[in-house]
């Protein structure tokens, strides 16, 4: 889906500049002599101009061209790296990726996978809603092994079907309280987009995260 509908028009864009960008040059260069030459027909013939002034004026022309033509190489160039990369993530579609990104629930459990903090003794894991309230916590072992979320909250009532995302808070020696870290999950990918110098992906119920974000991938389920 999204090689073939991306893919070509990337090329087609980056083909089609050129001739554009030559046209606008050419144009810009014949308009710069006709100045040079309608400065040298009227200049005042006994303060006559330097010849050294033609000279820098046609450099700094020509340095201005190389610049305009080295932008649009580069455009070019960056063009064709994108449309590399979301031919090389085309077969992340349909797979799971293991994300902090919100994930969608929907009656069946969703397994975590927390990351203990350096000199936790004691664990908790908190889930937060797509706007940021808490829907619950429940205790952890202090340990990265998976958990399994049945998506119970307090009141032992299943939360709605919607978007979820998980943290771990932990505490140290002394009841100290330690940075809470983000607990990851798996999510189906839908789609992966292209925004420039970033890739994207979209999971299923329609979070998104940095294609970079992504530490792992596995058969959709």
């Amino acid at each position: 889906m999204i090689p073939s509908a991306l893919t070509p028009s990337g090329v087609a864009t980056t083909a089609g500049s050129a001739p554009q960008t030559s046209a606008v040059l050419s144009s810009d260069f014949e308009t710069f002599i006709n100045m040079l030459t309608t400065q040298a027909k009227y200049q005042d013939p006994l303060e006559p101009l330097d010849s050294s002034e033609y000279a820098a004026q046609l450099a700094q022309f020509s340095m201005v061209e190389q610049q305009v033509l080295s932008n649009d190489l580069l455009t070019a160039l960056a063009n064709q790296l994108g449309s590399g990369t979301m031919g090389q993530m085309a077969g992340w579609i349909g797979m799971e990726g293991r994300t902090t990104a919100p994930v969608p629930f929907d009656s069946a459990p969703i397994t975590v996978l927390p990351t203990p903090p350096a000199g936790a003794e004691e664990m908790q894991l908190v889930v937060f809603d797509v706007q940021g309230r808490e829907v619950d916590r429940g205790a952890l072992p202090v340990s990265s092994d998976p958990v399994v979320w049945a998506g119970v909250g307090p009141d032992g009532r299943p939360v709605p079907a919607g978007l979820y995302r998980f943290e771990v808070e932990a505490t140290g020696a002394n009841g100290i309280t330690l940075p809470t870290t983000q607990a990851a999950t798996y999510a189906r990918i839908i789609e992966v987009q292209n925004l420039g110098a970033e890739a994207r992906v979209v999971f299923a119920g329609g979070a998104e995260a940095p294609a970079s974000s992504i530490t792992a991938l596995r058969e959709g389920t």
